[in-house]
C-alpha cells in the first residue's frame, strides 16, 4: 500500500530541484524536465514549489515504484513563474522539510493558477527542453 497523498506545498531551492529531476530521470519517471534544461533556465537562487497532485501507479510496469505526481511552480532566470510536472518518490518528498505557513501555501496555489506552462513559456521564448 502506498502512502496517502499529502495536501501540502513544499519549497525547494534550485540545487535541490535539480537533484529531484536527476532522481526522476534515474528511475525513468515520465513527468520530469531534463536537469540540463532546468540548470540553464531556472534562476539559480530561486525557491520553487512542489504540490502533490496524484498518486501514479504504473500497473502495466510493475517494476516501477509508486510515484507522486507533483505540480511544480518554477522561477526562471528572468523572474517569471511557470509550471510543470515532476514525478517523485513518496519517501523522497517526505524528506523535504515543511517550511511554509498556510497563507504562503494558499498564495503559491493561487500563483500556480496564473502561471503559464513550461511548454507555453518554452515555445514563446524558443527555449524548449531539447531545443538548442
Amino acid at each position: 500500500m502506498s502512502p496517502d497523498l499529502p495536501r501540502t506545498v513544499r519549497a525547494v531551492g534550485t540545487a535541490q530541484l535539480l537533484s529531484l529531476a536527476q532522481e526522476a530521470a534515474a528511475h525513468g519517471f515520465s513527468q520530469r524536465l531534463p536537469a540540463d534544461w532546468l540548470r540553464e533556465h531556472l534562476a539559480p537562487e530561486a525557491t520553487h514549489y512542489l504540490i502533490p497532485t496524484l498518486v501514479q501507479r504504473l500497473t502495466h510496469r510493475v517494476e516501477m515504484p509508486v510515484q507522486w505526481r507533483c505540480r511544480q511552480l518554477l522561477t526562471v532566470s528572468a523572474g517569471e513563474q511557470i509550471w510543470g510536472l515532476l514525478d517523485i518518490l513518496p519517501a523522497t518528498f517526505d524528506t523535504i522539510p515543511e517550511t511554509l505557513d498556510a497563507a504562503s501555501k494558499k498564495d503559491i496555489i493561487s500563483r500556480l493558477g496564473f502561471a503559464v506552462t513550461v511548454h507555453a513559456w518554452s515555445e514563446r521564448n524558443g527555449k524548449g527542453p531539447g531545443a538548442g
